[in-house]
């Protein structure tokens, strides 16, 4: 409970006696409309339980939450009804005394669904065995069965009567039994309904569910807009309230009960006839006297009760009075046949009901002997005050007046006992004792109801207004008593001549006296009746007895007093229920309404008396284990007592001595400010706890994950390892063997090249190759080779022949015409006459151009037909490269040679025309790089012709000659 006082701003205050102002109204209230804008309808005032009607489904009655609540003490979770139900049970079990839970509040404040949550509680939780879940299903199913004796509004359902429903438990806490007791059932429902009510459940019932064939049996309609008895509260249909469906839960409940057929039939008879009355109607006859209009409804009345019909129609229009040694029938008029046949309505349906009580009580009798706990569950309506409130709400208020008298007692007399059994001293609490209205009820010979005896069973006619000068007479003094005739100017316009007005504890209420509500009733004729359950209620001795018989007041302020002595053999329990509007309303919280209710209920007055001594109780025990965080010397462990504890944690806190009292078990605190700061503190403190418990968590969190992570790290090391090892011992196998392989080539290295050796030779081959590419000479001058092994003796030879033409042909490309190379042209060029000259006779010649021009010779047509046909009679041509002379520029040239000349020919163009007469000579390269040197005279020049031919592929050089010179 502790807890919910950080977000008291928000949610209010789970118990009402923590209330700072709690002689504030308006703080009561305010607070009860925190919790109910919160959908927390369940509020303490100490140990009662105030409840207020959602009107909507919260879903707080689910078996998880019934196991919540079970075997938890009682402040330990937020209020809730079912920490009433499991407290008494609790209480019950473990000091093995009785228990009663008094429900009280008006029409819709939601009593009768508070019921059905403790029994449904009691089912779910107690233990059980086949057996007892018969007795069980008895139980849930008995409630639909007695809403026979309750009235339905437009919206709610609430019982006319008080039952008191007793639970047997055995010693090993199972519910083995039941029994119901029955306080005055408003029988005034069953003949008139205030506007927007309905009447008794059943009847509704009956005629939307019932079968054809019942209802025509019955002699019934299923319309009930055409029975007077339901029609004047003109809600016979309401659209929130499903009769045929709660028909079929009725009709499962009479059979789980045991019902027998005849027992249904005689009970549906009854049910029946009770319409058929309300459609009797009456005339006068010439006399005067009432007569009979409708003979059909009549005769149905006496089919269905087997009562003689000249019987029943002489009991409605007459009445019998017994003289000295003889009776006498008096007709009635008009007026007093109604009274008469309402009068039979209302004795049928009480006493009816009275015998399924019992009939309900004999299903759930325990037939064993050995002694039982019980808990009671007394429904009983709240304070009533109407415009028109008659004798039904004069019992009711009394009933309410001697059970807050009741209430206050026991709360006084349970704080006694507890001051008294810590050890504290104990300080009178002033309080309003409504003793005093109780006996201007109730006592004898001078009490309101002695009066009312005595005036309705005194000879004579008694009438309400003779009734009301014997209350001036006898009781006109009393305070709390107010008639038109006694009151002052102010007070006399609000009080009618027929009326008188009490002061009760909750406020002022007018009674009306009109009606003859409490006269003993002339059903004898009933007591002739062949229907069953006729037969067992009303009794042929009642006949014979000459007794005056008791009146309805006496009659309940006997059962009143009986049940007020059950109640004070037993522990208690309150739930006071609380309707928030009119409407009916989900969410609408009517504060006039309320206030009234609060008043009405007493809530305040009880408030008062549990606030004049000490807000707050908690065992040492609990104190320390909640609020030890507060103090070092206390937390984290004390090994002390807990009272030292406490003693030590309220010093270091800081409490006043007048603040808190400390008792032999417990800690008493008189202020809410008090506790409100230490819960506050707490909450401080708290946070800051549940920061290092955080941090230190995290701390662990993080270390988990760190070990985790290293855990992981090492296996995945260890993996990466075995990877490598593995790697590693795959590359020495695969080295070994290629070491093994190379051996074993080095070995065969001589032979031809075969499957052993080939891979060394080939390594051979590639190492002495890349060697070779860094050692190759620069100039034609180096004359250095990188000396080969012995397999590449042939390979270097050839290479080292390569690269020598390829430097020569650099350095030919690089070089000018000197005269020492004209020397050596010249020297070159007997040579190449020779070899033309060879050529030319089809013989073999061993220089550089040999079988250049044997592929180059052009047919007749071919010469012809090509773009070179300016050229007459040529025989062959070859693509060249002509070098300058400045600069030995290389320009592509075509090479034409005719019978007459030689001609160079660029594209379409002949360069230079040679004329064979002019040629001094030729030279050729010795080496294969096809280079021919054509020596004319210095004297020629050659003509220019646009011939085109093809790419060189010789390099032709032209020089004049200058004498012995050549350029």
């Amino acid at each position: 409970m502790e807890g919910a006082l950080v977000a008291r701003d928000r949610v209010g205050i789970q118990d009402f006696v923590l209330l700072d102002s709690h002689t504030s109204e308006n703080a009561f209230l305010d607070n009860l409309r925190k919790r109910y804008q919160e959908n927390l309808i369940y509020t303490y005032i100490g140990t009662l339980l105030v409840s207020v009607n959602p009107y909507k489904e919260l879903g707080i009655y689910t078996v998880k939450q019934m196991e919540q609540y079970k075997g938890v003490n009682f402040f330990e979770l937020p209020p809730h009804i079912y920490a009433i139900a499991d407290n008494a049970y609790r209480v019950m079990c473990t000091e093995y005394n009785n228990h009663f839970i008094l429900i009280s509040g008006e029409s819709g404040a939601g009593k009768t669904e508070a019921s059905k949550k403790i029994l449904q509680y009691f089912a779910m939780t107690c233990p059980t065995t086949e057996q007892l879940q018969v007795v069980r299903d008895r139980l849930l199913l008995s409630n639909p069965v007695l809403e026979m004796g309750s009235i339905g509004s437009s919206f709610v359902i609430t019982f006319s009567l008080f039952p008191f429903v007793f639970l047997f438990f055995s010693s090993q806490g199972a519910p083995v039994g039941g029994h119901i007791l029955s306080y005055l059932i408003e029988k005034s429902r069953v003949v008139y309904q205030n506007p927007g009510e309905r009447n008794f459940h059943i009847f509704y019932q009956l005629l939307e569910g019932g079968e054809e064939d019942l209802l025509h049996d019955l002699g019934l309609e299923r319309n009930p807009q055409k029975y007077m008895y339901l029609i004047q509260g003109h809600c016979a249909k309401v659209s929130s309230i499903n009769d045929r469906s709660d028909w079929r839960t009725v009709h499962k409940a009479f059979t789980v009960i045991d019902f027998k057929a005849r027992d249904l039939e005689n009970l549906f008879g009854v049910i029946a006839s009770v319409l058929h009355l309300g459609n009797i109607q009456f005339e006068e006859d010439s006399n005067g006297h009432a007569i009979i209009t409708t003979g059909s409804q009549i005769k149905w009345i006496s089919k269905l009760l087997g009562v003689h019909l000249s019987i029943l129609q002489e009991a409605l229009t007459h009445r019998k009075i017994e003289a000295r040694f003889e009776e006498v029938l008096s007709p009635l008029d008009v007026d007093l046949a109604f009274y008469a046949r309402d009068a039979v309505a209302k004795a049928i349906y009480g006493r009816t009901f009275t015998w399924l009580v019992n009939k309900i009580n004999s299903s759930l009798a325990n037939k064993d002997l050995t002694r039982k706990t019980v808990i009671g569950l007394l429904d009983i309506y709240g304070f009533e005050v109407f415009e028109t409130n008659s004798f039904e709400q004069f019992c009711i208020n009394y009933c309410n007046e001697k059970l807050q008298q009741l209430l206050i007692e026991m709360t006084l007399k349970a704080e006694q006992e507890e001051y008294e059994l810590e050890g504290i001293e104990w300080e009178p609490i002033p309080y309003f004792n409504n003793k005093i209205i109780c006996d201007l009820v109730e006592e004898k010979h001078k009490g309101i109801i002695s009066i009312l005896d005595e005036e309705c069973l005194r000879p004579g006619e008694a009438t309400d207004l003779s009734f009301l000068e014997k209350l001036e007479e006898k009781v006109g003094d009393h305070a709390h008593f107010v008639t038109r005739k006694l009151a002052d100017q102010k007070t006399r316009k609000s009080i009618d001549w027929v009326d008188f007005r009490l002061l009760h504890y909750a406020g002022e209420v007018t009674y009306c006296t009109v009606g003859e509500k409490t006269r003993a009733q002339p059903l004898l004729v009933l007591c002739r009746s062949k229907n069953g359950i006729l037969r067992e209620c009303f009794h042929l001795s009642e006949l014979d007895n000459r007794r005056r018989p008791e009146t309805v007041a006496t009659q309940f302020k006997n059962s009143l007093a009986s049940l007020i002595d059950i109640l004070m053999s037993k522990e208690p329990s309150y739930i006071r229920c609380i309707k928030p509007n009119d409407d009916k309303a989900a969410d609408k919280f009517d504060d006039s309404l309320i206030r009234h209710q609060v008043k009405y209920l007493g809530l305040m007055e009880h408030l008062r008396v549990r606030r004049a001594g000490f807000a707050y109780r908690r065992k040492y025990e609990h104190f320390l284990q909640r609020y030890k965080s507060l103090c070092p010397d206390t937390w984290p462990y004390w090994q002390g007592t807990a009272a030292k504890g406490v003693e030590k944690l309220i010093k270091h806190i800081g409490y006043k001595p007048e603040e808190y009292k400390m008792g032999k078990t417990k800690i008493f605190i008189r202020f809410p400010r008090t506790l409100f700061a230490t819960e506050d503190a707490f909450e401080f403190r708290k946070n800051r706890l549940v920061s290092r418990i955080q941090a230190k968590y995290k701390g662990c969190l993080g270390k988990r994950e760190f070990q985790k992570m290293r855990e992981a790290a090492i296996k995945l090391e260890s993996c990466w390892r075995g990877v490598l090892a593995r790697k590693l011992a795959k590359k020495r196998m695969w080295a070994a063997q290629t070491i093994r392989k190379y051996i074993r080539g080095f070995i065969h290295r001589k032979q031809p090249l075969n499957r052993n050796n080939k891979d060394f030779v080939r390594l051979v081959q590639y190492t002495y190759l890349m060697k070779l590419r860094d050692h190759i000479p620069k100039n034609v001058l180096d004359k250095s080779w990188l000396k080969p092994p012995e397999i590449m003796q042939e390979t270097s030879e050839f290479l080292r022949k390569i690269c020598t033409r390829n430097l020569v042909r650099k350095y030919c490309r690089g070089i000018t015409l000197s005269p020492k190379v004209l020397q050596l042209i010249r020297h070159e060029r007997v040579k190449v006459r020779a070899g033309v000259r060879g050529a030319r006779a089809g013989q073999p010649a061993q220089w550089s151009l040999n079988g250049v021009w044997l592929k180059l010779r052009l047919s007749g047509e071919a010469a012809s037909a090509s773009k070179t046909r300016l050229v007459v009679g040529f025989q062959y041509v070859t693509p060249v490269v002509k070098y300058d002379r400045n600069g030995f520029k290389p320009r592509e040239r075509l090479l034409v040679l005719t019978r007459v000349a030689a001609y160079v020919v660029e594209m379409a163009k002949i360069k230079q025309r040679i004329e064979y007469a002019t040629l001094r000579g030729l030279s050729a390269s010795s080496l294969g790089d096809h280079i021919l040197v054509i020596h004319v005279s210095e004297d020629s020049k050659p003509e220019k012709v646009a011939v085109s031919l093809y790419p060189s592929m010789v390099c032709v050089c032209v020089c004049e000659m200058h004498g012995n010179k050549t350029s």
